[in-house]
């Protein structure tokens, strides 16, 4: 299991090397990875459809308690073979589309990380590893939406979406550990089996915190406006976005802790009432839009929503509609987008009213995209049909609201109807259109991936138990809570559900006949829009960019002396404040054990210091200074620290002499600040000189445990193997803190050769380069001596000409 997950990480390493392999194969020979991994998934099939489940554990943090656990059960087997399913025909189908693409290796290595992270999101069995995979799906879509990052657009929506799901993941940790305090664990499969997490004093800042990570994720009302935003990706990745993979990581969430924290009324009235809410809001938007790409993302805002209608009522028949209503959605809406993807591709089509009879030319495309969309409006015997009777029925038999949320399911339902009939008739039927392109079928690695999911959504509402096998009812089961029973079935006779689905029908087709006349109605739209939360966020991110200018102008205005001031007063009023608020402050103050040359390096100390702040010359202010330190080194010395005292002789010769060397070019010292700031600032020196003073004073005398000075004097030579406790110390004691600090001066030492010697163009980077450039630079000094040569003979010819 943890090869499975993690060689989709391991394969994206190798991604840019295997697709300048494969070349325009590259494609289908990285999807054999998730073919791969599908077929392992599948194998484990026979055990889920009998209610059992599988536990994967391997040490990770043990002394923390964090082991990388996953957990395979019913729904989280239905997301894998989601995500490879599916990820094996975007691989497929994205090597094909981004054939010409310059940095199509990149977008291998992006997209195998993303599906990794989502196989460890849907797997994983412990709150902090399922949080890192989270956050992995973050960076990596992030990646994916500014693909294109030449374009302004493509990076403004990458980093919308990247803000908002941070925030939502800031959130979502928070509740994680709130989650694991009060279930006494981190493993999912013992949080899901605690008793009493509802009635807990945390129960509901933590899933108010949890609720905010799964909400911006998975965009429900108000962070909707986010997903539509992100089709500045390049269609493979919206395909896989919107069907498979990230969008639906907040539904998987709350479906996974539906049994541990579902069935309150708060959990009841936040799932539905934002579910309802962001169903209405996406698929009003979709009715309106235009775009091809965006009248699907906005359906999708529209799916996800009902999803987490469907998880907030909590009931068995709600859990079997969500797990239905989610393969059928993933099925339709990976097709269509993968549909958009080749209208673009080969027609130059991205609008839908710039389109128009291409069943003529592109009579494949048109057949996949009809079935597709068929589904997509719950038309029998499509698996969208199936999954809308249970929806249905889930909202008519609700505890709570029955009445509302069916009227809102209905409401959406006639929206839906009307958006899939823009889908499967405005490009393909109706008078020819001219397109940018000239419209054709594409070759077989685009069709295959739609084809395949638009049939699959007939074949399962033909045959429904070939859908369940077991796997649906496991699904349900682990959303519920408990077992279930579930019957597919496409016929269950004349009833409200069916007569509630016609009506949907008729009237969705009657309002596409009007649907210009449902666009200019709806206009008002563009005043709301004004107001919407895309332009709160939008004055969000202004204020906080204003807010950085304003505190920087203010904080971090390139002034030292401000920077020393600000940092220096803070210290003293927080610290002095806390040193006052001491009942007995005992200093630890003796002269008893004085030595006569310690005396002398206090007296050399205190008078290089002054003098250095009183002469009027930089040379001898520097060597004051140097002064001041050398004598610290003797200190060092006299405290058997000889090795910290070399040390500091050594900086402080260096630093004398660059600043001698620097100081020298400077001209005449002369006085830059006016005598009350020179008073001001020697009254924060002092008292800070003073608070330190008392500072070390008190906790010198209030010392009550041994310092650890002790205790390297006493391991130095049994554990470190050193006489030489300084050395000791730094290379066994403190060695991640001294590689850390050899790490970042070798960093430094890379960057300052690049900076010198790195310049573009400077040097060739392979062999056949600098063969090139030498054969270039020697083809133009043979041209430059022929030229000279030649204006010298014109220059002969001409002189003895003259004579």
């Amino acid at each position: 299991m943890l090869i499975a997950v993690l060689s989709c990480f391991i394969l994206a390493c190798f991604a840019p090397w295997l697709h300048r392999l494969g070349g325009r194969h590259s494609g289908w020979l990285l999807a054999l990875l998730p073919a791969t991994l599908f077929a392992y998934f599948a194998s484990m099939l026979p055990t889920i459809s009998q209610g059992q489940s599988l536990q994967f554990a391997y040490a990770w943090f043990p002394g923390m308690g964090i082991q990388l656990s996953f957990l395979v059960d019913g729904l989280s087997l239905l997301f894998a073979l989601l995500i490879t399913g599916i990820g094996f025909f975007i691989l497929a189908y994205g090597g094909r589309y981004l054939e010409k693409h310059k940095d199509l290796g990149r977008f291998f290595v992006f997209l195998l990380g993303f599906m990794g992270s989502m196989l460890g999101v849907v797997l994983s069995d412990n709150l902090i590893s399922l949080f890192v995979f989270w956050e992995l799906t973050t960076v990596t879509s992030f990646m994916l939406i500014g693909f294109n990052h030449e374009q302004e657009d493509a990076r403004k929506k990458a980093h919308q979406g990247l803000m908002i799901t941070v925030m939502g993941g800031l959130a979502l940790m928070t509740g994680f550990i709130m989650l694991g305090m009060a279930a006494g664990s981190y493993e999912l499969s013992t949080i899901l089996n605690s008793d009493g997490l509802t009635e807990h004093a945390l129960y509901l800042p933590m899933l108010l915190l949890i609720l905010l990570g799964a909400f911006t994720k998975s965009a429900q009302a108000p962070f909707h406006f986010w997903l539509p935003n992100a089709m500045a990706a390049p269609t493979p990745v919206s395909a896989y976005l919107h069907s498979a993979t990230m969008v639906k990581a907040g539904v998987y969430l709350l479906a996974r802790l539906n049994p541990g924290l579902g069935g309150t009324d708060t959990w009841l009235l936040m799932l539905t009432l934002f579910g309802a809410l962001t169903m209405l809001t996406g698929i009003f938007l979709a009715s309106r839009a235009t775009g091809v790409k965006k009248v699907l993302a906005y359906s999708t805002v529209m799916a996800l929503g009902t999803l987490t209608m469907l998880l907030g009522l909590g009931t068995e028949t709600a859990a079997l509609a969500a797990v239905t209503f989610l393969l059928a959605h993933a099925l339709y809406k990976g097709a269509l987008f993968m549909v958009a993807g080749i209208l673009d591709h080969s027609a130059g089509v991205k609008d839908f009213t710039q389109a128009g009879g291409l069943r003529h030319s592109m009579p494949k495309t048109t057949v996949v995209a009809v079935l597709a969309s068929l589904s997509l409006a719950g038309i029998i015997p499509l698996f969208g049909f199936v999954g809308k009777e249970l929806l249905l029925e889930a909202v008519l038999s609700a505890s709570k609201w029955h009445i509302g949320l069916t009227i809102a399911t209905v409401i959406a339902n006639i929206l839906v109807v009307l958006v899939a009939a823009i889908v499967a008739l405005q490009p393909w039927f109706g008078a020819v259109v001219e397109t940018p392109k000239k419209p054709h079928d594409p070759d077989i690695a685009l069709l295959i991936g739609p084809a395949v999911l638009a049939t699959l959504g007939l074949v399962f509402g033909l045959m429904p138990f070939i859908a369940d096998k077991g796997l649906l009812a496991a699904a349900a089961g682990a959303v519920y809570g408990q077992p279930v029973e579930l019957y597919l079935a496409l016929w269950h006779g004349i009833n409200l559900p069916l007569m509630l689905s016609l009506s949907s029908l008729l009237l969705g087709l009657l309002l596409f006949k009007v649907w210009s006349g449902w666009r200019q109605l709806t206009n008002f739209m563009h005043s709301a829009e004004k107001i919407g939360p895309e332009v709160v966020y939008e004055r969000l991110m202004l204020g906080m960019t204003q807010f950085a200018a304003w505190q920087t102008n203010t904080l971090q205005n390139g002034y030292l002396r401000n920077y020393l001031i600000t940092t220096l007063g803070t210290v003293i009023i927080v610290v002095g404040w806390a040193l006052l608020r001491v009942n007995q402050l005992e200093l630890n103050i003796s002269f008893q054990d004085m030595r006569v040359h310690e005396v002398a390096i206090a007296v050399l100390l205190i008078f290089s210091a002054l003098i250095a702040v009183l002469v009027r010359s930089f040379l001898a202010a520097v060597a004051m200074l140097g002064a001041l330190g050398f004598g610290v080194a003797l200190l060092y010395v006299f405290f058997s620290a000889i090795d910290v005292g070399i040390t500091q002789v050594l900086v402080e010769t260096i630093t004398v002499l660059l600043l001698v060397l620097v100081l020298y070019r400077l001209p005449e010292f002369r006085s830059l600040s006016s005598t009350a700031n020179r008073i001001r600032d020697a009254i924060i020196a002092g008292m800070t000189g003073l608070l330190m003073t008392i500072l070390i004073l008190a906790i010198t005398g209030a010392r009550q445990l041994e310092g650890i000075s002790d205790y390297f004097l006493q391991n130095s030579g049994p554990l470190g193997h050193g006489r030489n406790i300084v050395n000791v110390i730094l290379v066994d004691f403190r060695a991640l803190d001294t590689l850390g600090e050899i790490f970042v001066l070798a960093l430094v030492a890379i960057g300052v050769y690049a900076m010198i010697h790195l310049r573009t163009g400077a040097l060739p980077v392979t062999n056949s380069d600098r063969r090139a450039a030498f054969n270039l630079r020697r083809t133009q000094k043979d041209k430059a001596k022929a030229d000279a040569k030649a204006e010298a003979d014109a220059s002969a010819v001409a002189s003895k000409g003259e004579e």
